[in-house]
Parts: C-alpha cells; structure tokens; sequence
C-alpha cells in the first residue's frame, strides 16, 4: 500500500472512531476508569476528572477546569508532524516557544518515541510539554498543559494516566512468578557495566553500589572517585548523603516503638507532642502517627522555607512552621510529600523516648539505640563534621555551562533541623545490613529477632496511590509495574542521589549511592536495570539511560541558550541593594566586576538574567547544584523579586 494510500484509510478508521464515541463524559469521574484513545490505545482517567472526546483528541481535564492532558492519534509521516496536527485538535492558537526535543528509545510497545518541551513564563505558572509515540501504524501524541499547582498536588493522578499509557493490542512484561537469576560473576558483570557505563554518561565522579541474594552480600564495591580531581576511589564504606532514604531509618524507629507498645499506629499525634500542631485545625486533630510520613494527609511538598531560612533553626523550630502550612488537598485524597511532616515522625518518636531531651538530640539518640546500633550500621551518622572528615563523596553537580563541578554543599545543611526526614550519612555496607533486616523480615544475621514481622511489614501497607502500579506507605514505596513487588525508596540532595531497593519474594536487595546530580537519573533506571538480570528482562535499561544522559545535558544547554551570563547589567543596576519576606528571610544584592550575586544569609549563588516570552525579567541561580531558583522582577513602583514553588508564592519586598 501506498503512504498516501494508507494515511486516508487511517483518517477513515478514525472518523468512524471518532462517531462512536464523540460524547462528553463531564461533571468528574466517580473513580479511576479504563479508558482508550480515539485508536484504541489503553490508559486510566483518574476520579475526578473529565474526559472529552473532540475529533482526532481524547482531553482529560482536572477537576480544576484549568489544566489539561490531551491524547491524540493523528497519521502522519513523523513525529514532528503528528506534532503539528496534535496542537491543531487540541489547541490551535497555543503560542508557547519550543524549547527543546529530544528522541527517547523504545519503551513498552512505542517506537520512535520524541518529546517536546516549551518555554512558559514564570507568571503563567504553567508546564506545557508534549510526547509524540508511534505504534500499530499510527501516532499517539500526548500534550501536557497544566498550572504548575495542579501539576504537582496530581502528579499521582497524572503518573495513573502514563503510567498504562501502552498502544492497543500490547501486553506489558510481568515477571510475576518467575524465577529469578542467581547473581553469579557474569550476571553481576551486567549490573556493574550498567553502573560504570551510565556514570560516564552522566558525568557522575564516583558511584557505589551493593548486591544482596539470600542473605549474602554477592557485591559491594565502588565506582570512580569520592572528589573531582583527587585519586581517592569510591568503595564499600564511603559515606554519601542518603537523603530521603532516612525516611524508612525514621519509619524503623517508629515501628521499634510500636513493637515495644510505647504508641501504635493509630494514636493521635497531640496526644504525643500537645504542641505538634498544622495550619488547618481540622487536618491536626486528624493526623495519627502512621499519617506523619504517609504523603496523604493533604500538605503539599514546601520546601523553600527550610531550603533558605535554615540558619540557627532548632527541630522545635521547624516543627513550629507547620503551623503554617495549609492542606491543599483532602485527608487521604492525593499523594503529596512532604518532608516537614517526615520530620516531625522522627523528633516526635524520639520525644516519646526522650521526653527531657531537645527533639534533635531525642531523636538522634533513639535512632543509635533502637536502629543503628543494633543492625550494625556502624558507620551511618547524622553529624556532618564527622562524616566529611571521614572517608566520603563530595557533592557534585555540572556548571551553567554542563560540565562537572563541586555543588553547592552548604545549602544541604538545611536538611539538619529535619534530618529525620533526610539527614543521614551512610555506606552502601551499612545500607545492606538495613536491606537484609527488611528482607529477612526482622531477623538479623545471627538469628536474633530484631522486630517482630507485623509492625515492620506495615510500612509497606499502601496509604496512598501513585499511578495505578505504585503506592506509598510509611517512607517506603512498593512498585508493582512489572508484576513482581519492589519495595523501594530514593533520596535527593544537592549532589548526592541515592536508592534502596529489594524484592521481598525474591530475596534480592540492592542499594546505590551517586555523589553528581545527574545521579538520580542512574539511581532511577537501576531499578529496571536490576530486573532485567534477574528475570531475563527486555533490554532497555541500557539505551534509556544513554538517552536520559544526551536529554539531561541537552536541556541544560538549551536552558544556557536563554540565560544572560553574567546578569545583563542595565537590569542588574535596577536592582535594591536588599529585600526581605517574612518567610524566607533577607536577599543581599552585590556586584563584583561584571557579576551579579544573591546572599540569602545560609547561601549565595551567582545569578544569570532571562527576559521572558512575556517581557518579564527573571533573576535565576546559577551556582552548581542549585540552579535555576527564579526571581522574578516586579512590574510596580515599589521594587519586588517573587519566587514560587508550584503551590505557594513568596513575594520579597524592597528593605
């Protein structure tokens, strides 16, 4: 058949699809519900929204009414045109500028797989992206236009739309039931090439990684360097910043505690600090133990208040600014992290030991007595002077300019005054004797009941969905996408990415730890990687992370194109000499030489200038690690700087 020949035939199936189903199912979905493409292509509309058939587009709209992902199958003779006709059934007038594509390898039924990203401005305070897929002869192309509030508060909801995203007809691989692989020489070669390939790729200096099977350690070892520029290599007991991964340290604890009847699961968090209070009264007087580090209790993800007001703040301090903090969603409605929660689950647990003690110093002597000591995690520490003077990675991440530098370490010590919820130093040995532990169901290496299985096996009990084929308990993650359970956790920091990893059915255990920011990209595609040798796995692994590598520093070039470094200085010269918010503290504006800098008082960085799609200026970090925090110029009289997160808004004022 001709091309031609056969893009009118398609155009004919999908106008008889489209007559059978052009009907408006509107006014919210009662629950999460099979839906197909305009083609037949599988996926799940979330509760809550609406789903919109409109010629050759299958729109699903938030409950919002502001925010919109539409699926539309279109023929056409490449992606960039099926692009094209995408745009013109969703939103012909849409005039974003295209920042970057990139093509991505085949993955679960699509080939010749591209994705768009588009330049917004910062006051829109929206994303808009686009993928186009191919699949059974024709294009599936998926737009993402969405405020960044909305984007952020479902991303759960969003992850159960791609998530079974998969073409008419396609059966995902399941190795449910399958046996897997003994890690022996030849299979742990895999893994390590993986490790050493993808570090290259990525710019990572060093990576460590470990393997457990049957209770044994089968490999624990290093990759590359701990520091830029210094012949010291990364091995088996080198201290990285495990970052969220404490999570699961601080859950132990409280599942310790609930073991030794000193609180269960259920009790109410007032009736074990009084003072522990949220900004939504209703929202406190709800929230029980097992919901501090759930993600479900409707308290978005705010991270900027202790990112840049950390300077001589105490555990009670922070534990205080949740009281400013206001739900955004229902208990129990969304998943929303949130790691000021997961820090009070910590200090309050040690309070419960430690009542006469400060919450920091509680908490940090209830996790040596009650988890580290006990499971020989000898070297783990929350003290960051010993760490970094013991054998560790440093923090690195790329330039403006994508090449490898140190990051900027200082504003890691945010994470101290709530280090329950992500503080700690630990080795990939260490990481193992905890992975062993859960593996083992409770029973450490010598036989010896640690904790009984049922308050350690509740942490995996789902609280809240991400996607359909993931949920997350308390700290812990349990991933079902191909079939067979993975419980996990990741932690990000600047400069430092880490995973934890086990399949409790297999008796299989694996822990990485990257010191680059690129690393969590590997931690990420470890995860598939390590299913692949264990159950003879598709290969994809290795070409999805050679192709996250290019988009990583294509991106960061991309980005580089828009920026005016240094800071164009006519608009650096309008700038006040200092601003302050109440939230965030002060901004120190200097110049030396051609270089325009921020001093937030904890951290500086060096900031390049972007003049907007919208004519506004922006003022964006520039340091390594920390890029692109973006202050945005007021257009008023009185002189104005406004950063954002995708829920919240903080407005520095002229001093």
């Amino acid at each position: 058949m001709k091309h031609s020949s056969k893009i009118v035939l398609i155009a004919f199936i999908l106008l008889i699809s489209i007559c059978a189903r052009a009907q408006q199912r509107a006014g919210g979905l009662a629950a999460d519900t099979p839906e197909t493409t305009v083609l037949g292509n599988t996926f799940f509309a979330p509760v809550g929204w609406s789903v919109i058939v409109r010629g050759q587009a299958t729109i699903l709209e938030a409950p919002e009414r502001d925010s919109w992902i539409a699926l539309v199958d279109t023929p056409a003779k490449d992606a960039d045109a099926a692009l094209a006709a995408a745009w013109a059934a969703y939103k012909s007038d849409a005039k974003w500028p295209l920042k970057l594509a990139t093509d991505h390898p085949d993955k679960d039924g699509w080939s010749r797989q591209r994705n768009y990203d588009y330049q917004t401005s910062p006051n829109e305070r929206r994303d808009v992206a686009a993928d186009a897929r191919y699949a059974n002869g024709n294009w599936t192309v998926i737009i993402y236009d969405m405020y960044q509030s909305v984007g952020e508060k479902r991303a759960g909801q969003v992850d159960l739309m791609f998530g079974r995203l998969l073409p008419k007809g396609y059966t995902r691989e399941n190795f449910a039931g399958k046996a897997a692989n003994r890690l022996d020489e030849n299979h742990l070669a895999e893994l390590k090439s993986f490790v050493e390939t993808g570090r290259k790729a990525l710019g990572i200096p060093g990576v460590a990684l470990g393997v457990v099977q049957d209770g044994k350690v089968v490999f624990a070892g290093g990759f590359g360097m701990r520091t830029l520029g210094q012949p010291r290599p990364v091995d088996a007991d080198t201290l990285f910043m495990i970052a969220s991964n404490t999570k699961a340290l601080t859950t132990l604890l409280l599942a310790k505690l609930v073991a030794d009847h000193r609180l269960t699961w259920e009790t109410p968090v007032t009736s074990l600090l009084p003072s522990f209070q949220l900004g939504d009264p209703d929202t406190t007087s709800h929230v029980l133990v097992k919901h501090l580090i759930c993600a479900c209790t409707g308290m978005p993800r705010q991270d900027m208040e202790w990112l840049f007001e950390f300077g001589g703040l105490t555990p009670q301090g922070a534990l205080a600014t949740l009281a400013k903090m206001q739900p955004t969603s229902k208990f129990g409605e969304l998943f929303q992290y949130s790691n000021p929660m997961a820090g009070a689950a910590g200090f309050i647990g040690g309070h419960v030991l430690f009542p006469d003690l400060e919450l920091g110093a509680a908490y940090d002597r209830a996790m040596q007595q009650l988890v580290l000591d006990p499971l020989g995690m000898t070297s783990t520490t929350f003290d960051f002077a010993h760490a970094q003077t013991a054998n560790h990675a440093a923090a690195h991440a790329p330039d403006i300019d994508g090449k490898p530098a140190h990051a900027l370490m200082e504003i890691n010590y945010a994470v101290i005054p709530l280090r329950p919820a992500g503080g700690a130093w630990s080795s990939v040995r260490d990481m193992l004797r905890y992975v062993s532990m859960e593996l083992a169901e409770g029973v450490l290496p010598d036989g010896k009941h640690y904790i009984p299985a049922e308050p350690l096996l509740e942490r995996r009990i789902a609280q809240v969905s991400i996607g359909k084929d993931e949920t997350y308990g308390m700290g812990l993650e349990v991933d079902t996408t191909y079939g067979e359970p993975v419980v996990h956790h990741g932690g990000d920091l600047i400069g430092h990415h880490s995973d934890m990893i086990w399949l409790p059915r297999k008796k299989v255990g694996a822990v990485i730890l990257t010191n680059s920011d690129p690393g969590w990209i590997l931690r990420t595609l470890f995860r598939r990687k390590l299913l692949e040798v264990l159950f003879d796995g598709r290969a994809e692994a290795d070409a999805q992370v050679r192709s996250r590598a290019k988009t990583f520093f294509a991106d960061l070039a991309a980005e580089r194109k828009l920026l005016t470094v240094p800071a164009d200085p006519a608009e650096s010269t309008k700038l006040a000499a200092r601003y302050a918010n109440s939230a965030l503290g002060e901004i120190a504006v200097s110049r030396t030489g051609n270089a325009t800098a921020f001093d937030f008082g904890e951290w500086k960085s060096e900031m390049a200038s972007r003049r907007n799609p919208d004519g506004t200026i922006s003022f964006i970090t520039i340091g390594p690690g920390i890029q692109g925090f973006p202050f945005v110029v007021g257009s008023a009289a009185k002189k104005t700087l406004t950063l954002r997160d995708a829920q919240h808004e903080y407005v520095f004022e002229e001093r």
